[in-house]
């Protein structure tokens, strides 16, 4: 078995040999969430509302998550926890019906949602200073204490619904659009109510993480040293298809794991 022969490979070598001081980003803490966005608001430049006026119904296509923008606020009177802010920014694709298209006619726009969640991220008071950087960059603010830092992981959002209304929520939040986000669409964001509003729902896989740098010990066994050679590449484009398998899988597509374990006529043990 090749699992065997690797740990076979991996006991002959030279077992624990000293410890090692390693600089790491250790979790201290973590959650995951599962969060159905209903009806987001989509921001469209000024340029493009009259299309969204003249529609009659609307289709979502496609979301895609633009950027996250992170804010990590300790708490006060509880030491060691951390808020996070997340304001999430979405790249919308939505279908137009009606108006004077008589196709649907794709059109982009930007959703923004807020999250906050509080996670423990221990604490620290020393300053961190390393080489590399040049006086002029020195910032005399940085490093008057170690923060922990925050990352968030995004799973690709799921578009789930559209709809147009001719109103807003009196409450609906607005968060303003960064400069870089309007030169992708090429032109400024209108937040006022408009004589068509579109609303999606979109389904949202996060996990965030407070992370700190720390000092680990751990065991060494050796250097890593490739064990793969490298194979050079050759120009004939044939040869470099043949090295490709047979995309088996293209032509019989997997059956659902449902349907049984290779048995035939839709029935097992008859």
């Amino acid at each position: 078995m090749p699992e065997n022969d690797g740990a076979a490979g991996f006991e002959s070598r030279d077992c624990f040999k000293e410890p090692v001081c390693i600089d790491a980003m250790r979790i201290y803490d973590s959650c995951s969430d599962k969060d159905c966005l209903e009806d987001i608001r989509v921001l469209f430049p000024a340029a493009r509302q009259p299309l969204i006026d003249s529609a009659t119904n609307v289709r979502i296509k496609d979301v895609s998550v633009i950027t996250v923008y992170t804010d990590l606020q300790p708490i006060p009177f509880n030491k060691g926890f951390y808020s996070v802010d997340m304001t999430f920014f979405f790249d919308v694709t939505v279908e137009l019906f009606g108006g004077p298209a008589a196709c649907p006619a794709p059109i982009s726009g930007v959703a923004v949602f807020n999250k906050k969640v509080v996670l423990f991220g221990s604490e620290g008071s020393v300053k961190v200073f390393s080489s590399g950087t040049c006086q002029d960059e020195l910032d005399p603010s940085e490093g008057l204490r170690a923060l922990p830092k925050a990352t968030v992981q995004v799973a690709e959002p799921v578009a789930l619904s559209a709809k147009l209304c001719d109103h807003l929520c009196p409450c609906q939040p607005y968060c303003r659009i960064p400069e870089s986000i309007c030169q992708r669409y090429g032109g400024e964001f209108d937040p006022s109510p408009q004589r068509n509003n579109v609303f999606v729902t979109i389904g949202l896989f996060t996990i965030v993480q407070i992370v700190r740098s720390v000092q680990l010990m751990i065991p060494a066994y050796d250097f890593c040293m490739p064990e793969k050679e490298c194979v050079p590449s050759s120009d004939n484009p044939c040869e470099l298809f043949r090295r490709i398998d047979f995309p088996v899988g293209e032509f019989f597509p997997p059956r659902s794991p449902e349907g049984g374990d290779g048995c035939c006529g839709g029935g097992c043990g008859h």
